[in-house]
């Protein structure tokens, strides 16, 4: 079973838009590929960050809702992102991370060198290590140098009461498989393992469960090649009984949600048409795009957002 090819993106909750985008932009060099609304609550930004070209499985994304309270990491959440960087640059990461007021330690888990960190409204992030061969354009215009940028999604983490059901879903509906266990955790990959493919998952019967809020995980999206392959792998979410949507267009890819066992929300989210449909790949992110759906309503919206800028680099 090789239709999920691994990581697609993972959405977040974000505070401040505007201190989301000198985060992710400014400290951690990221770009910006599309700027866009929620397509559920158009009067929320929705910000797409990404490498040079937004391949799949490089994004991550953020709704700043402001007037939303924090949320709490506990079980039926996913507790961590973890970002692929390349090998030897967790010296540079760590300096950069700790001039932008951020305290990380290096540590070691399944065999790779992580740097975990929260973000500036408390997503646990980390920086992984990682040689491993995975589509990736630098961006030649960041605010860190391309030999050290951030290559894409590594992993993710999820945390739920009971540990079975969730697994049942990975293995048996995903075709992930188990890659090893370690220290409580236990670590599935797709399509062979590797940055980009793998999700660690726990049990902790006796802990609080989580609560969705600024930084949170909102959902985590696997990728899958087509259309044709989404629809085989929607029915066999269908057949578990797991209650999936039906095929939803974002535009830039098509979507199908379902909350697993444990209560995460998973999408699966095809790999084209890509970010640079409605835009020259040269100017991504600079204006606000509107699926043509609501491009009638673009006046309304854009008086609902707050404005922002692109930020600059960080002090040295």
């Amino acid at each position: 079973m090789t239709d999920v090819r691994g990581l697609h993106h993972v959405t977040a909750i974000a505070a401040d838009p505007q201190q989301n985008l000198d985060f992710y932009i400014g400290v951690l060099g990221m770009r910006l590929v599309k700027r866009s609304v929620n397509q559920d609550d158009p009067g929320t930004y929705h910000f797409f960050y990404a490498d040079a070209e937004g391949h799949p499985g490089s994004d991550l994304t953020f709704f700043p809702w402001p007037r939303l309270p924090a949320g709490r990491a506990g079980t039926g959440l996913t507790t961590e992102v973890a970002l692929a960087v390349p090998r030897d640059t967790l010296g540079f990461w760590t300096d950069r991370l700790t001039r932008a007021g951020r305290t990380p330690a290096v540590v070691e888990r399944f065999g790779e060198r992580a740097l975990p960190f929260t973000d500036p409204h408390g997503l646990a992030l980390a920086l992984v290590e990682t040689a491993d061969p995975r589509d990736f354009t630098p961006w030649d215009a960041g605010l860190v140098p391309p030999e050290v940028q951030i290559r894409g999604l590594h992993g993710v983490r999820l945390q739920e009461h009971v540990l079975d059901a969730t697994a049942g879903v990975l293995q048996d509906v995903l075709g992930f498989t188990v890659l090893g266990d370690e220290e409580g955790w236990r670590r599935y990959g797709v399509a062979g393992g590797g940055s980009g493919t793998v999700l660690d998952a726990r049990a902790a019967p006796d802990g609080p469960s989580g609560r969705m809020g600024t930084g949170t995980v909102h959902h985590i999206a696997f990728r899958v090649a087509d259309e044709a392959t989404q629809r085989a792998v929607r029915a066999r979410v269908q057949a578990a009984g797991l209650q999936p949507t039906p095929v939803i267009d974002r535009f830039w890819f098509r979507s199908v949600y379902f909350r697993e066992p444990g209560g995460v929300l998973f999408e699966l989210a095809t790999d084209g048409p890509g970010f640079a449909v409605d835009e020259d790949p040269a100017h991504l992110g600079e204006q606000l795009v509107l699926p043509p759906w609501l491009e009638p309503e673009r006046g309304a919206i854009a008086a609902e957002l707050p404005p922002v800028r692109l930020p600059g680099p960080i002090p040295s």
